[in-house]
C-alpha cells in the first residue's frame, strides 16, 4: 500500500468517495494550501486507486505547544478490515513527530467500534468523561 500527501484539488477529487460529502475544490485549495493543514491518502497497491484518507491539523496554543488534531479518517468499505486504517493513523502520527507535535488526539463517537479499534491498535488512549460542544452558524466555507 502506498500512502501519499495530497497536494492539490484534483488529489482530493480522485479520492471524494472517502470523504463523508462531496469535496467542494475551493475548500479542498483552502484545506491544503493552509499551514500545518495534511491530507493522506492511501492507494490500492493492485489498480493505484484511492482507498483511504486522513485529515490532520496542526494546533499550536501558547502554554501546550503543537499537537495534530486528527479530523477525519475514512476508509473505502470494500477495503475495511485490511488494516488500512491504521496505516494511515500511523502514517499521521509519524508525521505529526516529524513535524514536532508531542501527541495527536481525535474526537470519535462513542459508539464507532470500527474507528476506537482503530485508534487503539495504533496506540491511541480514551480519555473519560468528553463532551463536545458545537455552534452552528449556517454558513459555508
Amino acid at each position: 500500500m502506498d500512502i501519499r500527501r495530497a497536494t492539490e484539488a484534483a488529489h482530493v477529487a480522485a479520492a471524494a468517495e472517502l470523504f463523508d460529502a462531496p469535496p467542494k475544490p475551493e475548500w479542498a485549495d483552502r484545506f491544503l494550501t493552509a499551514p500545518g493543514h495534511h491530507l493522506l491518502v492511501a492507494h490500492d497497491p493492485d489498480d493505484g486507486g484511492p482507498v483511504g484518507m486522513v485529515t490532520g491539523v496542526e494546533m499550536t496554543h501558547p502554554d501546550k505547544g503543537t499537537e495534530m488534531f486528527l479530523y477525519e479518517l475514512g476508509v473505502a468499505e470494500s477495503h475495511r478490515r485490511r488494516g488500512i486504517g491504521r496505516r494511515l493513523v500511523e502514517a499521521l502520527g509519524e508525521l505529526a513527530r516529524e513535524r514536532g507535535c508531542y501527541g495527536m488526539w481525535v474526537a470519535v463517537d462513542i459508539d464507532n467500534e470500527a474507528a476506537l479499534a482503530t485508534y487503539r491498535s495504533t496506540g491511541g488512549v480514551a480519555e473519560y468523561p468528553v463532551t463536545i460542544q458545537v455552534w452552528e452558524y449556517g454558513a459555508e466555507g
